[in-house]
C-alpha cells in the first residue's frame, strides 16, 4: 500500500505541477497577446503618420509646382514688359533725334531766353545749326 500511496502522491504532485505550468503558460500567453495588441496599435499609428507625411509631402510638392508655374508666368510677363520698355525707349530716342523735335526744342528755348550756346549743348547741334533754326523761325 505504501507504494500505491507514494505513487498516488507522486502523480498528484505531478498533476499539480502540470496544472501550475498550464496556468503559467496561459498567463504568459495573455501577456504576449497584450504586447502583440500594443504592437498592432503602434503599427497602426505609425502607418497613419506615414500616410499623413506622404499626403503632406504631396501637398508641398504641388504647392512648389504651383509656385514654379507662377514664377514662370511672372518671368514671361517681365520679359514682355522689358521688351515693351526697350521698344518705347528706342522710339523715344528716335523722337529726341528727329529734326522736327530738335527744331521745337531750339525754338522753345529761344523763346524762353536761352542763349544759342546753351541750346547747342542741350540738343547736340552745332552753334551754326542752332542759329540757322532761330533765323528760319524768325526769332
Amino acid at each position: 500500500m505504501i507504494n500505491t500511496d507514494w505513487l498516488l502522491l507522486v502523480l498528484s504532485v505531478t498533476e499539480i505541477l502540470l496544472l501550475l505550468l498550464v496556468v503559467v503558460f496561459f498567463l504568459r500567453l495573455r501577456q504576449s497577446e497584450a504586447v502583440l495588441s500594443k504592437l498592432r496599435s503602434k503599427q497602426e499609428e505609425l502607418l497613419n503618420k506615414l500616410r499623413f507625411n506622404a499626403q503632406l509631402e504631396q501637398e508641398i510638392v504641388a504647392s512648389f509646382e504651383q509656385r514654379q508655374n507662377e514664377l514662370t508666368k511672372l518671368d514671361q510677363l517681365l520679359e514682355a514688359r522689358a521688351a515693351d520698355m526697350k521698344r518705347l525707349l528706342k522710339q523715344a530716342e528716335e523722337v529726341c533725334k528727329s529734326p522736327q523735335f530738335l527744331r521745337e526744342i531750339v525754338v522753345t528755348g529761344c523763346k524762353r531766353g536761352k542763349s544759342s550756346q546753351e541750346l547747342a549743348r542741350a540738343t547736340g547741334l552745332s552753334l551754326e545749326e542752332v542759329e540757322l533754326i532761330i533765323e528760319q523761325a524768325g526769332l
